[in-house]
């Protein structure tokens, strides 16, 4: 144990990354509990009131509360990416494995699949979507996930191929071990690192696409509070009232910097190599 906190402590990013991680987690759920003030109340008598001025940090156009509006975002986006980027690696990372054990056409086929899906980013999926069902948490959370399959398919579907051809897999192969039952006990558990530091890296993508989703009007409908719209309406306002802009912009940054420096700090606590 002493020795796992010795290595944690000298990594600064992984530390810093999972304080600002903890924090939006902590701030997601408790919003789900509290708020300063009710986000969707409007008070116009206290619209465009700068932070301190009324509330902790200010108020929009229509009197919202900002710090309020803020933390219901923060679950909002939150949960919002942890759902498409858990069925993206789900259905990626199964794909991966399953297609490094079948090889042949089966490859072919879904490497093409993936080729044509990363030519399609999300935002324009998302718009298609739209088209047909209509905006919503549920086509944001389908465009993103869509995005993530093929990620975690190549990922998976690499790190797989490096671990068929070790020397304990070639044994198990010829005491006539399964190839499925080589996935479950061999493969999966010797890439659960790398799918675990993807996941992390690729939530902070999936927050900061939920947001540009949500800028276009692709994401959750008003009156559910998302970082997205928050700065798609404080551009009428950002002579006359900066912070609308500034602080659901600086949350996006902190939330994609925290994931993102986390996956790294993950990287290198779980690779033997960086720890030896």
């Amino acid at each position: 144990m002493a020795s796992i906190t010795a290595t944690i402590l000298r990594r600064p990013v992984f530390l810093v990354g999972l304080v600002i991680t903890l924090a939006l987690v902590a701030i997601a759920l408790l919003s789900l509990v509290w708020t300063p003030a009710p986000p969707a109340k409007m008070q116009i008598l206290l619209k465009l009131k700068p932070p301190f001025a009324a509330g902790l940090l200010g108020t929009d156009q229509f009197g919202r509360d900002m710090a309020s509006m803020l933390m219901v975002g923060a679950w909002n986006s939150l949960s919002t990416a942890l759902a498409a980027v858990g069925v993206g690696a789900a259905i990626g990372t199964a794909t991966g494995v399953i297609v490094a054990a079948r090889r042949g056409w089966t490859e072919t086929i879904v490497m093409r699949l993936c080729d044509i899906v990363f030519a399609l980013p999300p935002i324009l999926s998302a718009m298609m979507l739209g088209a047909f069902i209509g905006a919503g948490r549920f086509t944001a959370i389908l465009a993103i996930a869509t995005f993530m399959v093929p990620v975690f398919a190549r990922l998976t579907f690499g790190a797989a191929l490096q671990i068929w051809t070790r020397d304990y897999v070639m044994a198990a192969i010829g005491i006539g071990r399964s190839r499925s039952r080589i996935t479950l006990v061999h493969v999966l558990p010797n890439i659960a690192n790398q799918i675990i530091v993807q996941v992390t890296i690729q939530i902070g993508l999936a927050i900061l696409t939920e947001a540009g989703l949500s800028f276009l009007g692709l994401g959750m409908p008003p009156p559910a509070p998302t970082w997205g719209r928050m700065l798609a309406d404080a551009q009428t306002y950002l002579g006359q009232a900066p912070w609308l802009a500034l602080l659901p912009g600086l949350a996006i940054a902190l939330a994609v910097l925290g994931f993102n420096m986390l996956g790294d700090g993950l990287r290198d606590l779980l690779d033997p190599r960086e720890r030896g």
